[in-house]
C-alpha cells in the first residue's frame, strides 16, 4: 500500500492532475507555499503486511523538482529586513474560527498601518481537537473516524465557500479535497496497525493550521496586497526534549528563514502556528500552545518591533475572573512577572512563548479581538509605570493565580539533618515515577522537606518514596511519609515584592483574617513570588481575601441581616444610601447576601438589590430557617469575608454567636443578650474571639450610636485603670426623668414617651430597670469583673402590684394610682436643688455595679441632659478628679442603626480597607 498527502496548500494552486507524484528524500527542502514552483507532494510509504504496532513504519520524505532548484540562484538575492518594520500577530482558534471571524481578522491585518506583517494563525475552532480525535479513533479501530474525517471536511469547504470564489475557492478546493483523500488512506493504515508514532501524529494535526493559513492568505488578497503563505516546518526547526518540548534551534531556523524569504519575499505573510520540523526535516510540532510559541520565535527570529497576541479576552487579569468577579485588567506586566503567573496555572501565556522575545525586548501585547477598543496587556521590560498622571507608581503584588488538584508529601525524621544526599534521594525517587513537583518547602533544621505534586501522581510518588526509604523507615531515622490531599496552591506574584517591605506580612494578614490555615510556604530569593498551599475547598476564598487585600478589588463582606424590624430596616436603608459611596471612596463592597425574620427570610447569590428589599422580603421570601439562612450567606467562596449582623434582641439566636465565630463569621449586634447572660457563655464567647481572627463588635449594645464600648476599650488598652463608671444608660428613663418636672404626675410623662415612641410595647420592660442593668453587667465584665446578672440590685419603677398586669393598657389604665410616691422623692430632690436620674454604676474598686433612682445637683452633669440623651462619666486613674464623660442620643432607631453601621465599618477596616 502506497498513499500520498499534498503539503503544499499553496495560495493558489496550480493544475495538479498532469503532475507525477514526486517523492522528497530527508536533505531536500520543502516548499508547500511556493507560488514559483509546482507544488510537491508529501508521500508517506508503509510495509506490509503488518504484524503489530512496530511493523507500521512511515518514512516522510521530501523532495522538490529541478525547476526549483534552478530558481534558488535568483532569489537568493532578496534580502531579509528585520528589525521594528515587522508586526507579528498570533490569531488564535477562536478568531479564525468562522468564516465572519476570518474576514474579521483580515480586516485588522490590513489596517495594521505597520511595514511589515507577519501573521500566524492557528487551526479553526476545535480542528485540533477533530484532527486528534480522529487518531485515536484510528488506533482504537472506530470505524466513525470516517464520519469524523467527513465533518473535517465540511467544516472547511463551506467555510471556504462563503469567503471565495472563482480560482481562489477552486484551488483551495481540490487542495482541500486531495489533503482529505490522502488523509484517509493514512487513517486507514492506522486502523490497521493499531497504531501512530508521534511523528505521523503530528504531521496529521498539522493539517488544521495549513488550511486556515490558506483561507486567512487569500482572504488578504482580495483586499488588493500582496500576501504569500509559509508552511513554519519549512523554516522552523526544533530539537524534541525528553519532557514533551522542544527546543527551537535559532542558528539553522533563521539560516532557513533567509533562504525562504529570499523566494517568497512579501510585506504580509501568513505563516502556520504550532507546526515545526526537527532537524532531519521530519514534521512535529510544538505541543500545546504551540501558536503562542511559534509568534514569539518568529518575533525574535525578525526581530519584530511587537508580537501581539489576539485572544478572546480583554487581557491578562489581576486573577481569574471566574473566580473574583472584581478582577482587573492588567495594563503591564513585566516577562518575569507573566512568566511566574503562567506557571501557576493563569491564562495568561505559555511560559516558553516569553523565552524567545526577551532576549531581544520584544513586546507582548495582548488584545481581543471582539473588543478592539480594549488597549490589552502589554508584557515586556520593566521601567517603572506610570498611572495617568505620569507618578510612578506600582503595587507590588500583580496578581493571583492558583492550581487546583494537588496533593502534598511530607517526608520527615530526625535521621534527615544534615545527611548528604537526603534531598537528591527524594527528587530522583520522583523523577523515576515521572512525576511532576510544583512546590518545594524544606525547613531550615533539615527535619523535614515537604513538596506538591499533582493529584493523579501522588499515588505512584508515595509507593517509590516507601520503597526508596524502606530501610530508613524501619529503623526510624524517617518517621514518616505522609500524604496530604485535596491540596491547592495560591501564588502572589510582583517584580516589586522583593523590594517592598511587608508583602509576605500582609499576604499572610490577609489569609488569617479570611480563616484560611496554610499548609506549606515557599518563596524563592527574587521574590517574584510567595507561594501557600491550602485547603482546596479553601482556595477560591483564599484567593478572593489575598486580591481584596491588595487593593486590586474592593474590600468585600458578605452579610446576613439578622431582624428587619425597626433597627434592622432603618440600618438597611442606611446601607443602600451609602453603597455607592463607599465603593467610590474607600473599596468597600458590603453585600447583603440574605435578610431573616422570624418567619420569612430572603436570600440572594449576588447581593439583594437594597432599593427594594422590602418588597423583594415580602414577594420572594421564603420560610426562615437559621441554618440554611447562615450556610448560604458563609458558603459563598466568592466573598471571603462573612458577617453576619444580630439586630433583634432574642437570646436564642445570641447563643449561636460562639458556633458562628468558631466558623470564621463575624459578628456585630446591639443584642445584649450574648454579653450580658450567663458569665460561663460569655467568657467562652470572649476567650474565641481573642484567639481567632473573627472578629466580635458590639458598641450598640451599650450606648445606641454612642463610643461608650470603645471608649472604654481605649483606656483599658492604654493601661488605664478603670475605678468607677457611672451614667444614664437608657434613653426612655433619660426622657422621662428629664421631663419629670414642675407639677407633671410620672404616669403623664411615661404616656408622653409611649406616644412618642421612646418605650418598649410595654412600658414596663424600660421601668422594670433590666435594660440599664444589662448595659451595667456588659461594662463591668469589660472592665474585668467576674459578675452575674443576678449580683446587679436593681431599683424597679413598676409599682409592685402592677408588675403581674395582664397587659400594657391595663398596666397604663392603674399607674396614676402611684404617681404620688416618686412625686414625693421629686419634691424632696427639689427642695435641696437636686433632680432625680436613674443611673446605673459600676464600682470596680469595690467589684460591684447597681441600678437605681439617685439624685444629683442641678450643675451636675447629669442634671443637664435634654431629651431621650445619655451621659456616662468614666473615672479612672488618669480621669480621677474630672472624669471622662460621653453624651449624647442614647435612644431611637436612627442612632442605633447607625452604631452598629460604625461597627460594620469598623470590620471592614480591619480586613484592609483603607481609613
Amino acid at each position: 500500500m502506497a498513499f500520498s498527502s499534498s503539503l503544499s496548500p499553496s495560495c493558489s494552486l496550480p493544475n495538479l492532475s498532469s503532475k507525477p507524484n514526486k517523492i522528497f528524500t530527508p536533505t531536500n527542502k520543502i516548499h508547500p507555499f511556493s507560488f514559483l514552483q509546482r507544488p510537491p507532494i508529501f508521500r508517506a510509504r508503509s510495509s506490509l503486511p503488518f504484524q503489530g504496532r512496530e511493523s507500521l513504519n512511515f518514512n516522510l520524505l521530501a523532495s522538490v523538482n529541478t525547476a526549483d532548484v534552478l530558481l534558488d540562484g535568483a532569489l537568493e538575492q532578496v534580502q531579509l529586513p528585520k528589525g521594528d518594520t515587522w508586526s507579528i500577530h498570533k490569531f488564535g482558534g477562536t478568531c479564525v474560527g468562522t468564516s465572519e471571524r476570518i474576514r474579521n481578522v483580515a480586516n485588522i491585518v490590513v489596517k495594521d498601518e505597520s511595514e511589515r506583517k507577519l501573521v500566524v494563525v492557528s487551526a479553526m475552532s476545535k480542528v485540533t481537537d477533530m484532527m486528534y480525535d480522529l487518531i485515536h479513533k484510528a488506533e482504537a479501530r472506530d470505524d466513525s473516524y470516517v464520519i469524523s474525517l467527513d465533518a473535517v471536511l465540511e467544516k472547511h469547504k463551506s467555510t471556504a465557500t462563503d469567503l471565495l470564489e472563482g480560482d481562489d475557492l477552486t484551488n483551495f478546493l481540490a487542495r482541500l479535497h486531495q489533503d482529505i483523500n490522502n488523509l484517509k488512506a493514512m487513517l486507514r493504515a492506522i486502523y490497521i496497525a493499531g497504531h501512530a508514532t508521534e511523528s505521523f501524529s503530528d504531521f496529521v494535526v498539522g493539517h488544521g493550521e495549513l488550511w486556515s493559513a490558506q483561507l486567512l492568505s487569500a482572504v488578504v488578497r482580495k483586499s488588493g496586497l500582496g500576501c504569500n503563505c509559509m508552511d513554519t516546518r519549512e523554516v522552523l526547526v526544533v530539537n524534541p526534549t525528553s519532557s514533551n518540548q522542544v527546543d527551537p534551534d535559532y542558528v539553522e531556523s533563521s539560516r532557513r528563514l533567509k533562504k525562504w524569504y529570499s523566494e517568497n519575499s512579501s510585506d504580509i505573510i501568513v505563516a502556520t502556528g504550532f507546526i515545526a520540523s526537527t532537524p532531519q526535516n521530519i514534521p512535529t510540532t510544538l505541543k500545546r500552545d504551540g501558536s503562542d510559541f511559534s509568534a514569539a520565535i518568529m518575533g525574535a527570529l525578525f526581530k519584530a518591533r511587537q508580537v501581539t497576541i489576539w485572544t478572546d479576552v480583554d487581557g491578562v487579569y489581576s486573577a481569574d475572573p471566574r473566580k473574583v468577579s472584581e478582577a482587573v485588567i492588567l495594563k503591564k506586566l513585566s516577562y518575569q512577572e507573566a512568566w511566574e503567573m503562567s506557571y501557576f496555572g493563569a491564562n495568561v501565556l505559555h511560559p516558553r512563548t516569553i523565552i524567545p522575545v526577551m532576549k531581544y525586548d520584544i513586546p507582548i501585547v495582548i488584545r481581543n479581538i471582539f473588543n478592539l477598543s480594549a488597549s490589552g496587556t502589554m508584557i515586556c521590560r520593566p521601567d517603572g509605570f506610570e498611572n495617568e498622571d505620569g507618578d510612578l507608581v506600582e503595587s507590588p503584588v500583580k496578581g493571583f493565580a492558583t492550581i487546583d488538584n494537588l496533593a502534598l508529601v511530607n517526608v520527615e525524621g530526625t535521621g534527615m539533618a544534615g545527611v548528604p544526599g537526603t534531598a537528591s534521594a527524594i527528587f530522583g525517587a520522583v523523577r523515576d515515577v515521572g512525576a511532576n513537583v510544583i512546590m518545594i518547602s524544606q525547613a531550615s533544621s533539615e527535619h523535614s522537606v515537604c513538596f506538591a505534586v499533582p493529584e493523579n501522581e501522588v499515588k505512584a510518588v508515595s509507593a517509590a518514596l516507601e520503597s526508596r526509604f524502606r530501610q530508613a523507615l524501619d529503623a526510624g531515622r524517617l518517621s514518616q511519609i505522609a500524604v496530604i490531599p485535596n491540596c491547592s496552591i495560591l501564588a502572589a506574584v510582583g517584580q516589586r515584592m522583593a523590594s517592598t517591605p511587608g508583602v509576605s506580612a500582609t499576604l499572610f494578614n490577609a489569609l488569617a483574617k479570611a480563616n484560611i490555615n496554610i499548609r506549606a510556604i515557599a518563596q524563592g530569593c527574587s521574590e517574584y513570588n510567595v507561594t501557600v498551599v491550602v485547603k482546596r475547598e479553601d482556595c477560591i476564598k483564599a484567593l478572593r481575601a489575598v486580591h481584596s487585600r491588595f487593593y486590586l478589588s474592593r474590600t468585600t463582606i458578605a452579610m446576613g441581616i439578622i431582624g428587619p424590624g425597626l433597627i434592622g430596616g432603618t440600618l438597611l436603608d442606611q446601607l443602600r444610601d451609602q453603597a455607592a459611596s463607599l465603593k467610590e471612596k474607600f473599596n468597600i463592597d458590603l453585600r447583603v447576601m440574605g435578610i431573616t425574620g422570624s418567619k420569612t427570610m430572603l436570600l440572594s447569590d449576588t447581593g439583594i438589590d437594597l432599593s427594594i428589599w422590602r418588597d423583594l422580603h415580602k414577594e420572594q421570601g421564603e420560610k426562615a430557617d437559621m441554618q440554611k439562612f447562615v450556610q448560604h450567606v458563609h458558603g459563598n467562596h466568592f466573598i471571603p469575608n462573612t458577617a453576619i449582623v444580630d439586630c433583634t434582641a432574642d437570646s436564642h439566636v445570641a447563643s449561636r454567636y460562639h458556633d458562628w465565630l468558631r466558623r470564621g463569621i463575624h459578628v456585630i449586634t446591639p443584642n445584649k443578650k450574648a454579653n450580658s447572660g450567663p458569665l460561663e457563655q460569655y467568657l467562652k464567647l470572649r476567650t474565641l474571639q481573642r484567639q481567632s481572627y473573627t472578629h466580635y463588635f458590639y458598641e450598640g449594645t451599650v450606648g445606641a450610636g454612642l463610643p461608650i464600648i470603645s471608649t472604654l476599650q481605649g483606656l483599658l488598652e492604654t493601661g488605664d485603670k478603670i475605678l468607677r463608671i457611672e451614667g444614664i444608660f437608657s434613653g426612655t428613663l433619660s426622657y422621662i426623668f428629664n421631663n419629670f418636672v414642675g407639677t407633671r404626675t410620672f404616669s403623664d410623662v411615661v404616656k408622653e414617651a409611649k406616644e412618642a415612641g421612646y418605650t418598649e410595647p410595654d412600658p414596663r420592660d424600660d421601668l422594670s430597670g433590666t435594660d440599664v442593668a444589662r448595659k451595667v453587667i456588659i461594662l463591668a465584665r469589660e472592665s474585668g469583673l467576674k459578675l452575674e446578672l443576678t449580683d446587679i440590685p436593681v431599683q424597679s419603677l413598676v409599682p409592685e402590684p402592677l408588675k403581674d398586669s395582664a397587659s400594657a393598657e391595663e398596666f397604663m389604665e392603674q399607674l396614676p394610682q402611684y404617681d404620688q410616691d416618686l412625686a414625693k422623692q421629686r419634691q424632696e430632690a427639689e427642695a435641696t436643688d437636686e433632680v432625680l436620674r436613674y443611673v446605673g454604676v459600676v464600682d470596680v474598686v469595690n467589684k460591684k455595679g447597681t441600678v437605681e433612682l439617685r439624685r444629683y445637683k442641678k450643675d451636675h452633669p447629669f442634671a443637664q441632659l435634654s431629651g431621650s440623651d445619655n451621659i456616662i462619666a468614666f473615672s479612672t486613674q488618669r480621669y480621677e478628679k474630672q472624669p471622662l464623660i460621653v453624651r449624647g442620643p442614647g435612644a431611637g432607631a436612627e442612632v442605633t442603626a447607625g452604631g452598629v453601621f460604625s461597627d460594620i465599618l469598623r470590620l471592614a477596616s480591619y480586613l484592609g480597607a483603607p481609613s
